[in-house]
């Protein structure tokens, strides 16, 4: 297996990957992201990284991540955005392998944590997690504020 960071010819594949990956969260429609705000978000504004795991020359994964902040700490973190698996490399230590490249871009940088969200139903994904130690933060919730109809067009 090789895993390589993503670079500007992949953003069809990244693409095609979020797309996937909707799809199996019974999220397809919701999907409006094109080719060129792939190219533009990722290889033009470094907006988030992607790697890419291949196996005998097939993309079998990818993982979308960018780096948060910790205030406590005075650093920089990883966020994972998102983690995918190919059904055919599913239990074959893809998304382990996945995980540890993760772990050890955060460590190369300087990070101390690696945080992501899992659906409430993803009790595959929570279970494969739990596996390396990670522990749901259950003492926050996540809010979302729409720029667009938010405070910033009230104002």
């Amino acid at each position: 297996m090789n895993i390589r960071f993503a670079d500007e010819k992949d953003a069809a594949l990244v693409l095609e990957f979020i797309r996937e990956l909707a799809v199996f969260e019974n999220m397809g429609d919701l999907v409006l992201a094109t080719e060129a705000d792939i190219k533009t978000s990722l290889f033009e504004l470094k907006q988030a990284e992607v790697i890419i795991a291949e196996v005998d020359g097939e993309a079998a994964a990818f993982a979308l991540f960018f780096h948060n902040y910790s205030t406590f700490w005075g650093r920089a973190n990883l966020f994972l955005e998102d983690l995918f698996v190919r059904e055919p490399y599913r239990g074959k230590g893809t998304g382990t392998a996945m995980l540890q490249k993760l772990a050890q871009i955060a460590a190369e940088r300087g990070c101390k944590r690696l945080d992501w969200f899992v659906l409430d139903d993803n009790e595959k994904g929570a279970a494969f997690y739990r596996k390396f130690g990670a522990k749901a933060l259950l003492d926050r919730r996540v809010y979302r504020l729409d720029i667009i109809g938010g405070l910033y067009e009230q104002s």
